[in-house]
């Protein structure tokens, strides 16, 4: 372990060790502390709110009525009753409220953050859908069709108001939507990445019938890429940024001229840092890519922009779990992330648990 502003951070400590962990189970760079934030199947602070269980893609957003707040939205990956829950954070970080903000939804994974404050939620089967929900609560949860019934992973709001989705099967595409309306997503145009192969160039193809009615959406389209469990999504910039575990990579499409090149390709399982690529988050600030690692060493990984790779928190003793939903609070100043099945409760069931990272991170980054 190297110290905070060294140029290259190998890892926390020795993968499969107790070494250096914390009491929260987590071995961590120096300056950092955590905490438990939630557990499934138990209250969430002092609010009487039950977390549920097996949590997945996470994000913030501003509290607009309490300066310096936040809310952060959880997703839970639940077979037949997944949904979403939403923490509310004082400006100290005091949890001062959680509720639910979907329900009656299945296999909640991943989805991603909207420009305007919503929270795309995604289904993980053949026919899911997204819903968008309102992290404050106010507003219920609204379905999208108009985004596809496939296995959704993931989704991500580019600046020119598409959103690109991943799909987590081992054929599975690569999408985007153009809304009729900037900002509307209740219709628009469903397309999926076409070509010889990849990396290369890609061609923008309609899904013919994006509500799968007949033929799933992955095999409507035969010159379709097939990505191999498409996972995390986000934007670097213009450009969008997106894993695929079953072959450890981090891919890098680019609108400006239409292709997809590999961005970062994972370790080999069991070899050195990141050697599982999943659920991914883009600090703007620096350009750091944080990547959650489904098993491999149980670690969040950051990978800078020179292409370094650092651990920079390891979950001890749960190789049986992932790591999900990497993403920081709007101040950058604290990490959240959770291990979907974290053993918990008094017969140590594995039903997961969220973590927060506090420490230096603006001298970690290099955030300016």
């Amino acid at each position: 372990m190297m110290a905070v502003g060294a140029v290259v951070l190998d890892s926390c400590a020795p993968s499969g060790t107790e070494e250096g962990a914390d009491p929260n189970g987590l071995v961590l760079l120096p300056g950092f502390t955590s905490r438990v934030i939630a557990r499934a199947n138990e209250p969430v602070a002092d609010t009487g709110f039950v977390f549920r269980g097996f949590p997945d893609g996470a994000a913030t957003f501003v509290d607009h009525e309490v300066p310096g707040g936040w809310y952060l939205a959880v997703n839970h990956e639940i077979p037949g009753s997944g949904g979403v829950s939403s923490l509310r954070f004082a400006p100290d970080g005091t949890i001062t409220d959680a509720f639910s903000i979907c329900h009656g939804t299945t296999l909640n994974c991943a989805g991603g953050a909207t420009p305007w404050g919503t929270w795309l939620t995604c289904e993980e089967y053949d026919l899911g859908r997204v819903q968008e929900c309102d992290p404050t609560g106010r507003h219920g949860a609204i379905e999208r069709p108009a985004l596809g019934a496939f296995a959704h992973e993931a989704a991500a709001v580019a600046p020119d108001g598409r959103v690109y989705l991943t799909e987590d099967r081992p054929d599975g595409g690569f999408y985007r939507f153009t809304p009729d309306t900037a900002g509307d997503l209740s219709r628009g145009l469903l397309e999926v990445a076409t070509g010889s192969s990849a990396p290369g160039p890609v061609t923008w193809v309609a899904v013919p019938d994006p509500s799968s009615s007949s033929t799933f959406s992955r095999r409507q389209v035969p010159t379709m890429i097939r990505f191999d469990g498409g996972e995390g999504i986000d934007m670097l910039g213009d450009r969008v940024l997106f894993s695929t575990k079953g072959d450890r990579r981090i891919w890098r499409y680019d609108p400006t001229d239409s292709t997809v090149v590999v961005h970062h390709q994972a370790a080999e399982k069991g070899d050195g840092v990141l050697d599982a690529v999943d659920n991914l988050w883009v600090d703007d600030a620096s350009s750091n890519v944080f990547v959650a690692e489904d098993g491999g060493n149980m670690e969040v990984v950051m990978i800078r922009p020179d292409s370094t790779v650092t651990a920079v928190a390891r979950v001890v003793g749960q190789e049986g779990s992932e790591i999900a939903g990497p993403c920081f609070s709007p101040d950058g100043q604290r990490l959240y992330f959770s291990s979907q099945r974290a053993p918990v409760g008094p017969f140590n069931a594995p039903f997961g648990m969220t973590y927060e990272v506090s420490g230096p991170w603006d001298e970690l980054l290099g955030r300016p």
